[in-house]
């Protein structure tokens, strides 16, 4: 079963508080997507930091629920 892009709303939402984060289905698969993620917590890590904060985010749903994912991480 599919991730549904309100459910990684709300866990990008809650693991990245405050972060301003744009999701767009790729492939309009609902299974593909590629995330936006602005967020002052990103400051001072590296990129591969960034985006284990992304991933951490996501509880664990990467890989099972949600089968592709895109990240692309900035800070404001």
């Amino acid at each position: 079963m599919a991730l549904e892009i309100d459910q990684l709303q709300i866990l990008l939402k809650d693991g990245l508080p405050d972060a301003d984060i744009r999701i767009d289905d790729v492939r309009g698969d609902g299974e593909h997507y590629a995330v936006h993620v602005t967020y002052n917590g990103f400051a001072g890590k590296t990129r591969v930091q960034q985006h284990q904060m992304v991933y951490a985010a996501l509880q664990g749903k990467m890989g099972g629920e949600l089968h592709a994912l895109q990240i692309h991480t900035n800070i404001p």
